[in-house]
């Protein structure tokens, strides 16, 4: 207590600080608290938990090499696990516009390690910076965290998201076999195309979607920890690289390793540029399927209204009745928001200068919530509008039957100029195709009746 308030003090290298008695942090998490008032973006929550997967790892691989205590690192990965469970949440309070490098939410998670891990002991065991943060630095444990959050959150939570939806489509294609319907280019009226074949469009983007993101995963398996302050190492032991990995690895299920070029790893974002590249073409393959349902679900009676889809909410305040594609809208803005987060980690990644990146907390800040919001938007389209589409099955009907494009498939009879002019008198006279194509003497009645059959173009 400092001056019978609420405050203890504290003391870094800098000198002594002021902390709310009750928070669990130290001096420089106070500091950067209190320098960078800076909107309202705090560190990711998948960071936190990243961080304390590391610094479990980074614990016990340091126990095995005979550099900490084994009590020591038991009472780091107990806390490590407190702080992954969610349950000393409101001790980070750091905003994400801080240092570039996040040294501040590394020392952030190394105060609040140490101070609860002292509790715990009923002693003072832990160091921040000895004992929590041995042979690691923040350049090397950030971009690592960085990593480990990227990887466990899209195979967590985006895939499986994606896999949802997929499963949907895969339904909705079962259910619509054999519907003919009205194909459409350029917002034009186009040849015929099965129900089943349009939707099994959209479930091939999500496929090639996925196929691409699990590539991009790849690159981001290799961990920069090892390297410490500029890639040298320097103060970890031989070794500590491979078994940190290890250790990660086992914590999380998912194949770490260490990158072998840490010189590399600590100063390029470019495994999160490539990786970001493959959520944004997610994101621009929802934004073409929610537009196109949307367009389908138009209406209800002036627009294609080919589909329908859940009513979920009134849609108006002056419209009684009014109900709109909410759904889609949300996934639109999500997408758009994806785009905006991939031009600005394209260009804080290009921002490495020497020996580090100093751009890193924006980087993970906007992949993170690139992934959240996609993994949040694709389930809540699923179950809010994709599960409950359904087609009308008669205006599918009357719009193909009324497609002047229909026509196409007259050119192996009659020639394409002939086809065109068959299409164009019967815009032109308000006919159907075969009253023009008779008129026009093209063909006769019955030819024209045994060539034409739409539900076989497809």
């Amino acid at each position: 207590m400092a001056g019978g308030q609420d405050f203890r003090i504290e003391h870094d290298s800098m000198g002594e600080v002021r902390v709310p008695a009750s928070a669990l942090w130290g001096a420089q998490t106070q500091r950067s608290h209190e320098n960078f008032p800076i909107g309202t973006e705090t560190m990711p929550r998948e960071i936190i938990r990243a961080f304390a997967v590391l610094k479990k790892a980074a614990a016990r691989a340091n126990a095995r090499l005979g550099r900490l205590d084994g009590r020591d690192a038991d009472l780091i990965g107990q806390v490590c696990d407190e702080i992954f469970s969610g349950r000393l949440d409101d001790q980070f309070p750091l905003v994400v516009w801080q240092t570039g490098s996040g040294t501040q939410s590394n020392m952030n998670v190394n105060e609040v390690v140490a101070n609860r891990g002292n509790q715990l002991a009923g002693e003072r065991r832990l160091h921040p910076n000895d004992t929590v943060n041995m042979s690691q630095s923040s350049n090397d444990t950030f971009p690592t965290a960085m990593h480990i959050a990227a990887v466990t959150e899209v195979t967590g939570q985006l895939l499986p998201a994606i896999d949802q939806l997929v499963a949907t489509f895969r339904r909705l294609e079962d259910e619509n076999a054999g519907v003919v319907k009205c194909g459409r280019t350029h917002l034009q009226d186009a040849v015929p195309i099965a129900f089943s074949q349009e939707v099994s469009g959209w479930r091939g983007l999500l496929e090639a979607s996925r196929e691409e993101l699990v590539a991009s995963l790849e690159p981001l398996r290799r961990l920069a920890l090892g390297g410490t302050a500029v890639g040298t190492g320097l103060n970890a032991p031989a070794g500590f690289d491979v078994a940190v990995a290890e250790e990660v690895s086992a914590l999380t299920g998912e194949g770490f390793k260490t990158d072998p070029n840490k010189f590399r790893a600590l100063t390029g974002k470019d495994a999160l540029v490539f990786s970001h590249g493959a959520i944004k073409g997610l994101a621009a393959n929802m934004m073409k399927i929610a537009n196109d349902v949307r367009w389908l679900a138009s209406g209800p009676r002036l627009g294609l209204g080919e589909i329908t889809i859940p009513a979920n909410e009134p849609g108006s305040s002056i419209m009684p009745g009014k109900v709109n594609p909410t759904q889609c809208e949300a996934v639109t803005m999500v997408a758009a928001q994806v785009m905006g987060n991939d031009a600005t980690i394209g260009f804080a990644a290009s921002q490495g200068n020497f020996e580090l990146n100093v751009f890193m907390p924006v980087i993970a800040y906007d992949y993170l919530q690139s992934v959240r919001l996609l993994a949040d938007s694709i389930r809540s389209f699923d179950e809010r509008c994709a599960s409950g589409i359904r087609a009308d099955r008669e205006r599918m009907d009357q719009n193909l039957h009324r497609s002047l494009m229909l026509v196409t498939c007259l050119n192996p009879h009659i020639g394409y100029e002939r086809a065109a002019k068959v299409a164009q008198r019967a815009f032109a006279q308000g006919e159907s195709l075969r009253e023009a194509c008779v008129e026009l003497g093209y063909l006769t009645p019955e030819a024209f009746d045994e060539v034409f059959h739409p539900e076989r173009m497809v």
